[in-house]
């Protein structure tokens, strides 16, 4: 199948992935007995953190942050931080959404307001799902696409998938597609739970806000014909229900945003819609993480 023109570029989800070439240097919060990695700071701010001495010590290799002592004391003292970057215009997007600072091992050492992930490089969890509509043989011919508010503060305007978020704090990504599905497309608990998990894609790219390191769990839903998604919310202007061919043609042409995109292509791949061979599936692979054996 062909869902590209001639003289379009293929999938450029692809490039923006894995596209980070803003100089960074690493973050390593340091607590009462050790340090651990949780992100990257751009070069270019490392003039604005030399400001706060007490709490930020920048060295050619690393910048280190003390902060406290304690999980509740290093949030304190790094919201404090983060409300003086916003104002200085270098946090954007702010959400009032609070999530975690994780480390490699899945531990979170801190809470932080969400627009300020990117600032820190740090890693956050994404959440998105497919919707689509089948024939007699369970086989795909329409995917739902949904187009951002226009006052969304990240891609308005932009196509997405038909749910589609960030996970906070105190959610899993099964947890919050379950609160997203009523959120922005009006589905019940009973409807969101028969979705079924695809592939985890792992993000590494720059972004207006900084940097997105991100691991992003993609799920699928069949929706019977006649089910309208209707969101509750205002963040998705509208729904429409794609054949699979335009869905795709679409997602391989930038129109939607990076991460619906990725999604898109991983349930395209997964169905059978492209083929292995095919050089966007090829190219994908590299993204996914790899399976943890059972």
């Amino acid at each position: 199948m062909s869902t590209t023109a001639p003289d379009l570029p293929l999938w450029p989800c692809l490039h923006s992935a894995r596209h980070a070439l803003n100089p960074r240097r690493a973050v390593m919060l340091q607590g009462p007995s050790a340090e651990v990695a949780i992100g990257s700071v751009a070069e270019a701010h490392l003039a604005a953190l030399a400001a706060w001495p007490e709490w930020v010590q920048i060295s050619a290799d690393a910048v280190r942050l003390r902060l406290g002592d304690s999980h509740d004391a290093v949030s304190a003292s790094w919201a404090t931080l983060n409300a003086a970057l916003r104002a200085q215009g270098l946090i954007l997007a702010w959400r009032d959404e609070p999530y975690g600072v994780w480390d490699e091992h899945g531990v979170s050492h801190a809470t932080i307001e969400r627009a300020a992930s990117r600032f820190w490089g740090t890693l956050t969890l994404g959440a998105h799902c497919n919707g689509y509509v089948a024939d007699d043989h369970g086989r795909p011919t329409h995917i739902w696409v949904a187009k951002r508010a226009l006052n969304k503060p990240t891609d308005p305007g932009m196509l997405d998938n038909l749910i589609g978020g960030g996970v906070p704090l105190g959610q899993s990504p099964w947890e919050a597609l379950q609160r997203e599905a009523f959120e922005e497309a009006g589905l019940a608990p009973d409807e969101i739970a028969q979705a079924t998990p695809g592939s985890v894609i792992e993000l590494h790219c720059d972004i207006p806000e900084g940097l997105q390191r991100e691991h992003l769990h993609v799920f699928d839903l069949h929706l019977a014909q006649g089910r309208s998604p209707v969101n509750q919310d205002g963040e998705v202007a509208w729904h429409q229900c794609w054949p699979v061919a335009d869905a795709l043609a679409a997602a391989a042409q930038g129109q939607m945003t990076v991460d619906a995109a990725l999604a898109t292509l991983d349930f395209a791949v997964r169905w059978g819609l492209i083929t292995p061979q095919d050089p966007a599936a090829e190219a994908l692979k590299p993204l996914l993480q790899a399976q943890k054996p059972a």
